[in-house]
């Protein structure tokens, strides 16, 4: 092993069956960190760190190695992850109903306030730079509130529906609304045109809630099994594995065989500036064009079509699965290898907020002077040790802290004084972060 697996969590130690909830003056004991998790998470933020920094075109005009493996993947890993995140803060099982649903609501809601918040303060960066991500990431977690009541079989089976019936329904309203401006909103946005920052971050953004709640569904579900199993880690792996390729296979037989890149290519786009193979090669905004339901078959990144959604889901699924396996080697040497590698992958993968953010302030400030290849290499190094450092000798990132400290809070005041029976949801959660 490369470090402690987390078992000391209940419900990694006893078999997986009903039982009475622990009395609530019995604090459950805190879970271990997931090193996999965490590592997965600092890969993801590498890989948005490159299609922000690099260029996304080679010398051919075709898109570069690192582009075609990081575009549209490295989002959607965090924000099944986030999922994951919040099935830890929620005691890693179904919430019922009374008290501890409203602790939960408050926690996640007042996550979502601080995140949404430093994301609109971020509304200033270049959208040709970032896409700031964290306000549709704080509507996320206020989404993730009902959720969390469902239980696994229905949380997967709408999961399921959102990945493949949401994007089809967004086609259809999306003929009938403002093509997205690609733009990073901010307080002004939120106070001068609510409805309209609303619209884009549910529906026509890069990051479209409504269709990347299904990410979230995937992510609680797996939080919700015993992540510390090789076999669950295993099964991850092949299952993500068998529906990304899957969606590739799908996608490249509508395309060709039954006709459907044609039938786009000769209704084009309806933007005079964006054309049919600019999008199949780099990828849209977050939605594809109205002008064909043919748009639905493709899986270029942030496209939000069924098949991309699937094919987005299976691969975090499976890197996850991936990493998370590579914490149960038994070779004593190749584990210590191992071990060093992914430490600072999962010291970065700790702390996703306050690294994600000042990557963006970064990224926009006139302290960057470096060219493409230069900078994203000081980014990385500088990423890394910090996080390694921080991790070493704090832990809890200064931007989680707050989010931490304020869903603490909200928490306390969500439960009320009602009084209640049973047991408290455990929320301390290390492993989650948000």
């Amino acid at each position: 092993m490369i470090v402690p697996s987390p078992v000391d969590s209940p419900t990694d130690r006893l078999p997986a069956r009903p039982r009475r909830p622990a009395p609530r003056d019995v604090e459950p004991k805190t879970v271990g960190r997931l090193t996999g998790v965490d590592a997965t998470r600092g890969l993801a933020l590498l890989g948005m760190m490159a299609v922000h920094a690099l260029y996304a075109a080679g010398p051919d005009d075709r898109p570069t190695l690192v582009y075609s493996l990081s575009a549209g993947r490295s989002a959607t890993v965090f924000a099944v992850l986030a999922g994951l995140g919040i099935a830890f803060l929620t005691g890693r099982r179904r919430v019922p109903l009374g008290r501890p649903a409203r602790e939960a609501a408050a926690s996640l809601a007042a996550r979502a306030l601080v995140i949404g918040a430093i994301g609109l303060a971020l509304g200033y960066v270049d959208p040709e730079i970032a896409t700031v991500i964290l306000p549709y990431y704080a509507v996320l977690f206020v989404v993730a509130v009902p959720l969390v009541l469902l239980p696994t079989p229905a949380l997967v089976a709408l999961g399921v529906a959102v990945a493949v019936g949401m994007p089809v329904l967004s086609h259809r309203l999306r003929a009938a609304l403002p093509v997205h401006q690609a733009n990073n909103h901010s307080f002004v946005d939120l106070a001068t045109d609510p409805s309209g920052t609303l619209t884009e971050l549910l529906l026509t953004g890069e990051y479209p809630v409504l269709v990347w709640a299904a990410y979230v569904c995937v992510g609680v579900a797996i939080g919700r099994s015993r992540l510390s199993s090789p076999a669950v880690a295993a099964a991850l792996l092949a299952g993500g594995a068998v529906v990304a390729a899957g969606a590739i296979g799908l996608s490249t037989y509508l395309l060709a065989a039954m006709g459907g890149r044609a039938a786009i290519e000769a209704a084009g786009t309806g933007r005079d500036a964006v054309s049919v193979a600019q999008i199949l090669d780099f990828g849209a905004d977050g939605a594809t064009p109205t002008t064909s339901i043919w748009w639905l078959a493709v899986r270029a990144p942030h496209t939000g079509t069924p098949i991309e959604v699937l094919h987005t889901a299976g691969t975090a699924v499976a890197l996850l699965g991936a990493l998370l396996l590579l914490g149960h080697v038994a070779v004593p040497a190749l584990a210590k290898m191992i071990s060093v590698l992914l430490w600072p992958l999962a010291a970065a993968g700790s702390l996703p907020l306050t690294l994600y953010t000042a990557h963006v302030a970064f990224m926009s400030s006139p302290f960057d002077v470096f060219d493409a290849a230069t900078g994203y290499l000081v980014q990385v190094i500088t990423v890394l040790l910090f996080a390694m450092a921080w991790r070493q000798a704090v832990g809890r990132g200064p931007l989680e802290s707050v989010a931490h400290l304020v869903a603490t809070w909200a928490r306390g005041s969500g439960a009320g004084a009602v009084p209640s029976d049973t047991s408290r949801i455990r929320f301390s959660d290390p492993s989650a972060r948000p």
